[in-house]
């Protein structure tokens, strides 16, 4: 089985692009500092590398 990858959202979507809100969104994040735990897949790392500068990879 694969591990899990906890994501944080850092900074807050606002004043991106569309594309980054609905990134932000289907990775189900909705607060500031909300961490949430991933399959740690490619399907979630494309999604943390579209929106580099909004989130973090918590150890």
């Amino acid at each position: 089985m694969e591990g899990k990858i906890k994501i944080k959202l850092v900074r807050s979507p606002i004043c991106t692009p569309e594309k980054h809100k609905r990134v932000v969104k289907g990775l189900g994040l909705r607060k500031l500092n909300q961490v949430v735990e991933r399959p740690d897949s490619p399907v979630f790392r494309g999604m943390v590398k579209k929106v580099p500068h909004l989130l973090e990879i918590v150890e």
